[in-house]
């Protein structure tokens, strides 16, 4: 019993973290040139693959497709993580989807590539 409890909490399924500091985040992701459609494919495995591992919060959760003032598209995505920990110890399946968003990345005019902000939720 004691060895599915400590599998259960290595891979998230009774809290690896604890659930009472969350951290929100808002993280803009510039695409390379012609990386559109892949980078968008990568935001959307962060997201699963941060919920399989339930390690945000399923709520607020957004994506954006924005563009900018040379009408190029970036994205927006907000979400909380359950523990302001958790970026810190991120699992190796997080790390290499990190890998991947500054590989789709890159700097347009003075902002960067990946921008990441943590913010404060005003709706409560």
């Amino acid at each position: 019993m004691k060895t599915l409890i400590a599998l259960a909490v290595l891979v998230g399924g009774l809290g690896a973290f604890p659930d009472d500091d969350p951290e929100t985040m808002m993280i803009t992701l510039r695409p390379r040139a012609g990386a559109e459609a892949e980078l968008k494919t990568v935001i959307a495995a962060h997201w699963d693959t941060a919920r399989r591992l339930n390690l945000v919060r399923p709520e607020p959760h957004v994506t954006l497709e924005l563009k900018d003032d040379a009408r190029a598209i970036y994205y927006v995505d907000v979400f909380t993580w359950r523990d302001r920990d958790i970026p810190d110890n991120a699992p190796e399946a997080i790390q290499k989807i990190w890998n991947d968003m500054q590989r789709l990345t890159a700097p347009r005019d003075t902002r960067p590539g990946l921008d990441i902000r943590e913010v404060k939720r005003i709706d409560r």
